[in-house]
């Protein structure tokens, strides 16, 4: 398989849930910005959108939207628990989990990066996040990931997203829980060698 990705994106989500499976994969970065990948060729002649992350699968088939990309990952390796298995509530808990961070906590982090974005703008969006992780806060009292004792793909998007905190200086310090969860999730080797691949630490 080949994950497309641009350092520090939300593509580092699937990275990661490619190093907490085991499988054989080659990251291929494409940066969001120039667009060009390593062989000097335009990212777009692979993904139309020219968003990331993308990943190709040994076939050639296609599969975009960091999401389903996770789910797929998952779902190679069921004896990972990564996500639970298909059909039952608990998979419907991790997808609920999954578009949650996707559109309240991912989206509202958007106009934070955007050059001209207004100030009351900017603040409206730090709000609404404060508003939404204080409430990731009380529901991870008592449990280690948001689906309990298993870590599953969903705490890896999590993480991922929460990690744009600093650089957008949104403090989320007050939030002892996910601050907790946050280092728990810093810690586990998979997560250390996909950030290592993207030159995060």
């Amino acid at each position: 398989m080949k994950l497309y990705y641009s350092a520090g994106t939300c593509a580092l989500s699937p990275h990661i849930a490619l190093e907490e499976a085991g499988l054989p994969y080659e990251a291929i970065s494409a940066p969001v910005r120039t667009k060009v990948l390593p062989d000097g060729s335009d990212y777009r002649q692979v993904n139309p959108l020219g968003y990331v992350p993308y990943l190709v699968l040994d076939d050639g088939t296609g599969l975009r939207e960091g999401p389903a990309i996770v789910q797929y990952i998952a779902d190679q390796v069921p004896g990972k628990n990564l996500a639970p298995a298909n059909g039952t509530i608990a998979r419907y808990q991790l997808q609920s989990w999954l578009n949650f961070v996707a559109t309240e906590v991912h989206k509202s982090f958007s106009p934070l990066f955007m050059p001209g974005t207004p100030e009351e703008t900017k603040q409206a969006s730090k709000d609404r996040l404060i508003s939404r992780l204080t409430w990731v806060d009380g529901e991870l009292a008592g449990k280690p990931y948001l689906m309990g004792d298993d870590f599953t793909v969903a705490d890896g998007y999590l993480f991922t997203v929460t990690n744009w905190a600093k650089p957008v200086g949104l403090d989320i310090s007050g939030l002892k829980n996910l601050a907790a969860y946050r280092e728990r999730i810093a810690a586990r080797p998979a997560v250390q060698a996909a950030m290592k691949a993207e030159g995060l630490i």
